[in-house]
């Protein structure tokens, strides 16, 4: 029996091995012209405008109504930058604690720590009002399709056409707002496909109800994020109030303590920001080789720089470890997308989509006659963009990735032109009362020359890359050297290298500031002034190309209507799925996690950060270790929709997603069903937490209930 046993388990392991080998192959060794777009390669975003009707049922055996969509589309909400839901009748409202962190830093009182410490309104009073802060609820949509389409075919030149869709837009807006009263948008469907006013209900009386501890909400830190399995409580829930008192919301999702079973559909409830799927092949082979390719060379060399420089200079570690953490997110997101762009098998299947669109194009004679040009068109926009997006970059300084040295350049240039105002010409903190203070400011008495070093050795490189090794500047700034080499070369044709020299320097008046041969400042006094202009040249691209990215959308909706969805666009979708794992590491994720892999993290990791626990989660025993905390499921999801509710067909709360895998963020441009996944706190682990440790009995009533206890 136990040879069976050890037999059996050996071919267990071939097989699985077999399997896991079976996408690596396919993506090593392939005909590129033989791969085919699959059903899901956009999506399933699905916007209300359009509900997924017959997807719902042929998948699910399930089947919506209108007013079913109706009351979760007015269950859920938009909140700056990301999606909150309405969860009781009294105007409850959840989201996740990382789209809230921000906010129980504005509410927090002298002597408090509510971020390390959590908060919890005991009564409707002592709810804290959030200042210059609003939700906003979908509840009016229009297709304002054909009126938009038949205004812009009157103009006669792409230039006429781009002016009379933002005037057509701008009258529609007015036009709806004035007759509805609601905030309204004009939305671009399907890439120019289809066309709708939104109208928002705006509610700006929002009051912190509940929110986690930091570290229940950010378990696992910058190492965990995009990954699965995660044991996170990213939680918060507020309150809408309107003329003083909680909003009575006819539509809401009340929670569920059920569960979900295996193949049971969920769906997300969202904002989902951008995608950039149904973009022709030019599109994003320039943000592959230009946009991306930027994006990660900088978040990627930065985001591994501080962590050598932690070891390098450890009196600043946690400053270091503070910057990693600000940017940590976006280099995932930067990195992993410029890895799927440069994917060759992932690209394949975006060739194969817009080679199947062109092919019926061309098929049909009257498409052909209006649309056929629009590829190459496309590609003539993006060839002009490349003679600009590289000198845009390169010339561009912000305080994030641009060393020190260049900022102060680039001030010190501004304060010379102010100098040479009169008094009453300049702005106000250049002016004499001030100017000893703003001179002081523009130059860090204390700058760390260790970190921008090591930032100037990346922008050195970054500029060579955007700009070339025959680009006048980088010769003069770097004498074709790299790296350190080149840092070091600038720094010693350079006189801002040291405080002193800069106060010595401004003493000697503005003309000399404006007329130095400082490295830092020539390379501002002769790129910054060309920023406008280039961004200039930049928008009648974009605007041209957007005339064609209309067109392309409205070939796109012609031929697979609402049987695919739109890119996203921070507008309200939902979302289909099932809990499903993954293959990930050699070995299978769990569906969902327990409080159990919480714990055993925190142990395993010596309760050391970002795995530790705040005092209150001390006591194991205090909780049900075996209650579901997170779970993976194969929503389509991206930036945006954190804070999205999890529901099931009876519009209950199941979960709260927060997070994706890292295959999720090629959802930036091709959908992959068969390991994108979406990280949900389940609603289970959340109302476990809210009993246990938080101690927060009004509160757990009301989201049993729907409403406020009596």
């Amino acid at each position: 029996m136990r040879l069976f046993a050890q037999r059996l388990r050996f071919f267990q392991i071939i097989i699985l091995v077999l399997v896991l080998a079976i996408p690596f192959q396919a993506q090593v060794k392939f005909d590129p012209d033989t791969v085919k777009a699959q059903k899901f390669d956009t999506g399933k975003m699905w916007s209300f405008d359009y509900p997924p009707y017959e997807h719902f049922e042929k998948t699910y055996s399930f089947s919506p109504t209108q007013d079913w969509f109706d009351d979760v589309r007015l269950s859920a909400l938009r909140i700056p930058g990301c999606t909150s839901s309405f969860v009781s009748e009294d105007g409850l409202m959840m989201t996740n604690y990382h789209c809230a962190e921000g906010l129980v830093r504005r509410v927090q009182k002298e002597g408090e720590d509510l971020v390390n410490n959590g908060f919890f309104a005991i009564t409707l009073t002592e709810e804290r009002k959030i200042p210059n802060y609003w939700t906003e609820q979908l509840v009016f949509t229009k297709d304002v399709t054909e009126e938009v389409q038949k205004a812009i075919a009157a103009g006669k030149t792409n230039e006429e056409k781009s002016k009379i869709k933002d005037e057509i837009s701008k009258k529609l807006i007015d036009q709806y707002k004035e007759e509805t009263g609601l905030n309204c948008q004009f939305i671009s469907l399907f890439n120019g496909g289809k066309y709708s006013i939104y109208g928002y209900k705006r509610f700006d009386d929002i009051r912190l109800v509940f929110a986690p501890d930091y570290q229940a909400a950010f378990f696992g830190g910058d190492y965990d994020n995009f990954t699965y399995p995660r044991y996170n409580l990213d939680c918060t829930f507020l309150r809408a109030y309107e003329d003083g008192k909680p909003v009575k919301a006819e539509n809401f999702f009340k929670f569920s303590t059920e569960g979900i079973k295996p193949g049971e559909p969920i769906f997300t409830v969202g904002n989902p920001g951008t995608t950039q799927r149904l973009k022709a092949v030019s599109f994003l082979e320039y943000a592959r080789d230009i946009s991306y390719r930027n994006s990660s060379f900088l978040s990627d060399n930065y985001f591994n720089s501080l962590e050598t420089l932690k070891s390098l200079n450890p009196a600043n570690k946690d400053v270091y470890e503070g910057i990693r953490r600000r940017i940590g997110n976006g280099q995932k997101v930067f990195h992993q997308t410029y890895k799927g762009l440069n994917d060759p098998y992932l690209f394949a299947r975006k060739v194969a989509f817009e080679k199947s669109i062109k092919e019926k194009v061309w098929a049909d004679k009257e498409l052909k006659e209006k649309y056929s040009g629009i590829w190459d068109n496309l590609a003539q926009t993006r060839a002009e963009m490349r003679k600009i997006g590289p000198k845009v970059a390169a010339y561009s300084l912000n305080q994030v990735f641009s060393s020190k040295y260049f900022l102060i350049a680039r001030d010190l240039i501004e304060l010379a032109k102010q100098l040479k105002k009169s008094e009453d010409e300049r702005d106000s903190k250049y002016k004499a009362a001030k100017l000893d203070s703003t001179i002081n400011a523009i130059y860090p008495e204390n700058m760390d020359k260790l970190l921008e070093y090591t930032k100037l050795q990346i922008q050195a490189d970054y500029i060579r890359m955007n700009l070339g090794d025959d680009d006048a500047y980088v010769k003069k700034l770097f004498d074709n050297k790299k790296g350190k080499e080149a840092a070091d070369y600038i720094l010693a044709n350079s006189k801002l290298t040291d405080r002193k020299n800069y106060l010595a320097l401004i003493k000697e008046g503005a003309d000399k500031i404006l007329n130095c041969n400082d490295s830092f400042i020539y390379y501002v006094r002769e790129t910054q002034d060309r920023i406008p202009e280039l961004q200039k040249l930049q928008k009648e691209i974009t605007d041209t190309e957007q005339i064609y990215d209309d067109m392309l959308g409205q070939v796109v909706f012609h031929l697979y209507g609402t049987s695919i969805p739109p890119d996203a666009n921070f507008t309200l979708r939902i979302s289909d799925g099932v809990l499903q794992s993954f293959d990930y590491n050699g070995t299978i994720a769990p569906t969902v996690t327990t409080y159990y892999g919480m714990y055993d993290r925190h142990y395993s990791f010596n309760k050391e950060y970002p795995w530790n626990v705040h005092p209150m989660w001390d006591d194991p025993s205090a909780i049900n270790l075996t209650t579901p905390l997170n779970f993976t499921s194969t929503h389509d999801i991206v930036g945006g929709n954190s804070g999205s509710a999890v529901i099931n067909k009876n519009a209950e709360v199941v979960g709260l997603a927060f997070d994706g895998n890292m295959e999720s963020i090629y959802g930036n441009f091709i959908f992959m069903p068969h390991e994108n996944r979406c990280v949900s706190v389940d609603a289970r682990g959340m109302m476990e937490a809210f009993e246990k440790i938080y101690k927060a009995d009004r509160f757990v009533k009301e989201l049993k209930e729907g409403k406020l206890p009596q």
